[in-house]
């Protein structure tokens, strides 16, 4: 898929160890694959920021692993139960991802879907306060 590439995120994932780049590169691909009109960006100085109508997901590769925070209210459904922390968050949610361990792209990419979703349909945080805005999820 052809996408709009941030330099800085290039970057971001290119200082980064190879198993944390191989990561980086696929959480990417998926995020883009949702939907092709997702930004790429640079927040909070380093960490990269996918959005669309609002926060879709954010990157942050800690020392053992990679956090793919998940900028949902806690609304989007999670059946393959791949939330590995912020449950009880209400604005993010965390899918964490070490080495070696297999992504389920299948359940991330409804899941990039879904918040997206919600973003065109004015965010998680309007579709809290009114239920009947939700779109079919």
């Amino acid at each position: 898929m052809t996408f709009a590439r941030d330099p800085r995120v290039d970057d971001y994932i290119g200082a980064l160890p190879a198993w944390q780049q191989e990561i980086c590169e696929r959480v990417r691909g998926l995020i883009h694959d949702a939907d092709p009109a997702v930004v790429e960006t640079i927040k909070r100085t380093v960490q990269p920021y996918f959005v669309l109508d609002g926060n879709v997901c954010a990157l942050l590769a800690a020392r053992d692993h990679v956090n793919v925070f998940l900028y949902d209210g806690a609304m989007v459904p999670d059946p393959e139960g791949i939330i590995t922390a912020g449950h009880d968050n209400a604005t993010a949610r965390t899918v964490a991802f070490r080495e070696g361990e297999p992504i389920n792209e299948r359940a991330l990419l409804a899941m990039f879907r879904a918040i997206i979703a919600n973003n065109r349909a004015g965010g998680w945080r309007k579709l809290k306060a009114d239920p009947d805005r939700r779109p079919g999820l």
